[in-house]
């Protein structure tokens, strides 16, 4: 499965200085991705491939909210964010938008603020919040308040602005320190529309996007994007991504990170599908600028350009990921660049300044026939030059059997049953539709990295089945949804949804493993370099069963100079990888699992590596509430015993099935004793 990395990766240090400073990176993590073009690389090389392994924990912080919260509104909770480095402390935000500030050595809290998120609201995408933004005003006095400030956005649509240093709501912006954003309809529930991801800012103006409820209703809330005034947090400027000439949809909304070109004045924009998700028949053609990469001027909202990644899109193939700025070498000279990769395992790869490919793209005849009233565009965008990510195309073949060759198995009937003409198959009503990759991906709001000194792209995937079965209106009233399947109304259709991930009656994905992927790709010379499977079943399987066999990737991952790629999965581990071939080094023991993205900074001369550990309530995974962070072994100090052995991947698998073994057996010869002193006895 391993392929390893084409030799020649190392290049010259003089070279590899002259690319560094070309990108900027920065030795801190100031942005949710790293940096404001969210490469997710950090040019730190002091954890390397052949001291990995001595990494040690530096800290655990807990946020108080499984102590402080029921167990019912933990159930409602994604831990997905992204701690900042900035003003000598480790800044983020929890699934209640708290905002928390730690010592970056000790993990001891600094100071905390409280937005005090309503419990009872019910998020349409649960209680999340991937992470805050950064913001230094410039011209600002040097001791000014607020001179350093924290935006984020709320599950209860609020925009916040922090001061960066205490924590102190920015009097200046808003109304004591908030904005209340308008959305301009009535919601079904207070939850319907949320706030998920960190705003974009540049040029003095934060930007912000939108979570919204999918499925509901045709005439759905319209997913404008809002710009305010960084200092006062008066509007500059509203874009509505949707054209809404003749159609009537909502959403096209921006929940994904976005991301900012400061020297170009650019925020760049993934947009997403319009309403509702799998039927479009009242939003004829191809739905411009939904499912797009949009870049507007970031001063006044203006379009610079806008590339689609799927037209009139009926699969909900949004766009999940934060494009990744690059500058590359494309063989002609070198190029900024927009890197978009998209849920179907696509890779787009785009001129930064004319949004026109850099390598051809095809359009491609995709399978017709959709339901009653469905308009879909005949052919569908695909990328030429570099592969996908994963796999497109699903059969029986590809279908679980723990029995093979005995009988069909339960997931061979439930794909041939299907409609499954590969990529792009429309949903349907009879058997429904086979949709692969499934709507979590490909890649997923993790996004990408990129490495600027070796050229190489580095995403994990996810690899699941989506059965999609589009029920008439006159059956949806009475509807009941077998447990596992998501349902939609879709008022104003005429047909609602439903949507399951394909498990075997043993609760494993009805696809073949691997179920989660780690890719590396060079750009240039349109290759897949590795691929490695990430993360085991432990924290989902029966018993903790450890099969290697990977998980559904949602989230993202980091790489360094130092030439390794940090990333969590399903299972409660923080993982280390070769950068150059994809070999796992090392695991680092978390209290539940990281299904979040990884950051790295340099505290005192020691690099550590960080981590949010609170579970993924949607998947099933345990919950917590706590922040990692790892450091090198100090002298005198090492990997304990423990972590080496218990604390890795089936450990305590082990551990507990070698504990009952031996109880089993010590109460075998304790009865064998006891059988033989009551014979004795007796004679």
């Amino acid at each position: 499965m391993r392929r390893a990395l084409r030799t020649g990766l190392r290049i010259p240090a003089a070279l590899a200085g002259l690319l560094l400073f070309a990108v900027r990176p920065c030795s801190a993590w100031e942005s949710w991705g790293g940096d404001a073009g969210g490469s997710r690389f950090s040019p730190l090389q002091q954890i390397s491939p052949d001291n990995v392994g001595q990494l040690v924990r530096a800290f655990e912080y807990h946020t108080g909210d499984l102590t402080a919260r029921s167990l019912e509104v933990m159930r409602r909770t994604k831990f997905q964010a992204t701690p900042l480095f900035v003003e000598d402390s480790l800044i983020f935000c929890s699934p209640f938008n708290e905002v928390i500030a730690l010592d970056p050595g000790t993990g001891a809290q600094k100071w905390r603020y409280d937005p005090k998120i309503a419990t009872n609201q019910r998020p349409a995408n649960r209680y999340v919040c991937r992470g805050v933004t950064w913001w230094g005003d410039d011209a600002a006095p040097a001791n000014a308040a607020c001179r350093s400030r924290i935006f984020m956005g709320t599950n209860d649509v609020r925009l916040i602005a922090l001061d960066a240093k205490t924590g102190s709501p920015c009097a200046d912006f808003g109304k004591g320190g908030e904005i209340k954003l308008e959305i301009g309809m009535k919601l079904e529930w207070p939850g319907e529309f949320q706030i998920t991801s960190p705003p974009a800012v540049g040029r003095g103006v934060v930007v912000v996007g939108s979570s919204i409820g999918d499925n509901r209703r045709v005439d759905a809330p319209s997913g404008v994007v809002r710009a305010f005034d960084a200092r006062t947090g008066q509007t500059r400027w509203t874009f509505e991504p949707l054209k809404r000439d003749g159609i009537e949809a909502g959403h096209a909304n921006v929940w994904a990170p976005m991301s900012v070109d400061e020297a170009r004045g650019l925020v760049f924009l993934p947009t997403s599908s319009p309403s509702p998700d799998f039927w479009g028949g009242k939003r004829p053609g191809n739905n411009e600028h939904a499912n797009s990469v949009v870049a507007l001027r970031i001063e006044t909202g203006e379009i610079a350009w806008a590339f689609q990644t799927v037209h009139h899109d009926v699969w909900d193939y949004d766009l999940p990921a934060q494009p990744t700025l690059a500058r590359i070498d494309t063989g002609d000279g070198q190029r900024d660049v927009v890197i978009q990769p998209t849920k179907q395992g696509f890779v787009f790869v785009l001129d930064r300044d004319t949004g026109k490919p850099v390598w051809p793209v095809e359009e491609r005849a995709v399978p017709q026939g959709g339901a009653e009233g469905e308009q879909l565009s005949p052919t569908q965008p695909f990328p030429t030059h570099v592969p996908a990510l994963t796999s497109q195309k699903i059969s029986t073949e590809d279908a679980l059997s723990l029995l093979p060759g005995l009988r069909r198995s339960f997931c061979e009937r439930q794909f041939a049953e299907a409609r499954n003409e590969g990529l792009f198959t429309p949903p349907s009503v009879q058997g429904g539709t086979l949709e692969f990759p499934f709507t979590g991906g490909g890649v997923n709001w993790g996004s990408a990295a990129f490495d600027p000194v070796n050229q190489i792209l580095y995403a994990n995937t996810g690899r699941a089945v989506h059965l999609i079965k589009l029920i008439p209106r006159a059956e949806a009233a009475g509807f009941n949804p077998p447990p596992g399947h998501d349902f939609g109304q879709q008022t104003g259709a005429p047909f609602a949804m439903s949507r399951a991930v394909a498990m075997s009656p043993l609760g494993f994905l009805c696809n073949k493993p691997p179920w989660g992927e780690m890719v590396a790709v060079d750009l240039k010379a349109g290759k897949i370099l590795w691929r490695s499977t990430v993360g085991t079943t432990e924290d989902l399987a029966p018993l903790g069963l450890p099969l290697p066999w990977g998980a559904p990737l949602v989230n993202g991952l980091a790489v360094t100079a130092g030439g390794i790629v940090f990333t969590g999965a399903m299972d409660a581990y923080l993982r280390a990888f070769d950068a150059r071939n994809g070999r796992e080094l090392w695991q680092g023991r978390l209290p539940v699992p990281g299904v979040a993205n990884p950051m790295t900074y340099l505290w005192k001369g020691e690099q550590y590596v960080a981590i949010g550990a609170g579970g993924h309530s949607e998947v099933g995974t345990s919950i917590g509430d706590s922040v990692v962070a790892f450091r090198l072994a100090r002298p005198g100090e090492g990997p304990s015993l423990w972590s080496r052995t218990i604390d890795r991947p089936g450990g305590r698998f082990f551990a507990t099935s070698s504990a009952i073994v031996l109880a089993i057996i010590a109460l075998v010869i304790a009865g064998l004793r006891w059988r033989r002193r009551n014979r004795i006895t007796r004679a």
